[in-house]
């Protein structure tokens, strides 16, 4: 076990710390946080317009002019959430090097404006909304990145327009921008053109083509699925964290999955994924936090004998319910412990594989494509998360049931050796 530890703790901690500390992915995990509340509203709203059975208790015609009330909701939001991750990475890109952030945001957003075809059926001066939302989101966050870094490398090298010191703030920092801002943008103006004289035509089709639809295809499936389950787990367990560093690679592809899930939802068609945001939001780490650790604070109470687990318990239960489970995490404690170690790794990976094989087989609705708030608690979170149904949230139940009894003899053993401790210390 020491020395397996020790392979873990050379190999993977050196990777973790600098994916942590990696300034890309932290600008994609910031700008994805700015855009969360928006998403997050217009999720509460497609719940509200879906609510189950209302197409039965009022007319045809009143239940689709109450969706089309609502519909704006989502439609603002969740349909072009893409751009506001975009303004989001253009504007911690260059916060994060000391610039006037929000010059980084609307020069990342102007650059993809400039990059995105305005014609839909030959209707000039339209944009589709799809691709300003799951399908524009690849080449959103790579555009958002090269604009917020030719943008700042311009103003490093001081090219600006420097206005005399009686011109008030606002208007010097906006001149200061111009030069900058328009250097940039004419680098993006010219791929736009060279890019309508290769087959593909326009940038948005060959990032789709050659990276985001293959992408998206490995993150849906089970393998790479896994792989992320467990790479959360270990990074949690050498006290780093796992959801900041693997949502930070992930995240793209599951809100794109997460996003072709929505719109079949609303259009009544078939949901095409299984795997999405919250696959993994709400049917592992909405279930207590990361590890599903509402189970383990179940069987705290159901088997704590030692002052130190009812304690824990006592501390933990309020948090846990909204999935904040640092009380456990380091009061058990979970990081760095031999001997949680092998039901921290195998639970969530045995969750995951139940959840997933659920819904391929239609015993469980797949996700809906609606974002539950992270902190809904366990029962709840399923039932939204599958559009309103009640397998969800039976599902869920299930899962805790499942990390339940895989962790139940370590914390019996845990609970053992606590209850010794205090009786020889007394």
């Amino acid at each position: 076990m020491n020395r397996f530890m020790e392979v873990l703790e050379n190999v993977l901690m050196p990777v973790a710390d600098k994916l942590n500390n990696n300034r890309y992915l932290t600008a994609l995990r910031n700008g994805f946080m700015v855009a969360l509340p928006l998403i997050i509203f217009g999720s509460i709203f497609v719940v509200i317009a879906n609510f189950p059975f209302l197409d039965k208790l009022i007319s045809e015609d009143a239940y689709a002019a109450y969706q089309n009330a609502l519909g704006p909701a989502s439609a603002a939001t969740l349909s072009i959430m893409g751009l506001f991750v975009i303004i989001g990475i253009g504007y911690k890109m260059v916060e994060q090097r000391g610039g006037e952030a929000i010059y980084g945001g609307v020069v990342a957003l102007a650059a993809f404006l400039i990059l995105t075809p305005q014609v839909l059926d030959e209707v000039s001066g339209v944009i589709p909304t799809s691709v300003l939302g799951a399908q524009g989101m690849f080449l959103g966050i790579f555009t958002a990145f090269i604009a917020a870094e030719i943008y700042q490398a311009i103003v490093k090298k001081d090219w600006t327009i420097k206005m005399p010191a009686g011109v008030p703030g606002a208007v010097a920092r906006s001149f200061s921008a111009l030069i900058p801002i328009a250097l940039t943008l004419t680098v993006f103006l010219a791929v736009r053109v060279i890019f309508s004289y290769t087959p593909f035509l326009t940038v948005q089709d060959f990032i789709y083509t050659l990276i985001q639809e293959p992408l998206t295809v490995l993150g849906s499936g089970l393998p790479a699925t896994i792989i992320a389950v467990l790479l959360i787990q270990v990074f949690w367990f050498f006290g780093l964290h796992g959801q900041i560093i693997v949502n930070s690679v992930f995240d793209p592809i599951w809100y794109a999955l997460n996003d072709q899930n929505l719109q079949a939802f609303q259009a009544g068609e078939e949901l095409p994924n299984i795997v999405t945001k919250q696959f993994i939001d709400t049917f592992i780490v909405g279930i207590g936090g990361s590890g599903m650790t509402l189970a383990v604070i179940i069987g705290i109470f159901v088997i704590g004998k030692s002052r130190q687990m009812k304690e824990l318990g006592k501390l933990g239960a309020p948090s846990g319910i909204f999935n904040v489970n640092e009380p456990i995490i380091f009061g058990l404690p979970i990081i760095m412990n031999p001997l949680v170690i092998i039901p921290w790794l195998v639970a969530p990976v045995i969750v995951a594989l139940v959840t997933y094989f659920s819904m391929a087989t239609g015993i469980v609705p797949k996700p809906a494509g609606i974002i539950v708030p992270w902190t809904t608690p366990a029962v709840l979170s399923g039932f939204l998360a599958t559009g309103n149904h009640i397998m969800g949230a039976v599902l869920q139940l299930v899962n805790i049931a499942i990390v339940f009894v895989i962790w139940f003899p370590f914390l019996k053993i845990m609970d053992k050796q606590y209850y010794a401790n205090e009786k020889n210390a007394e």
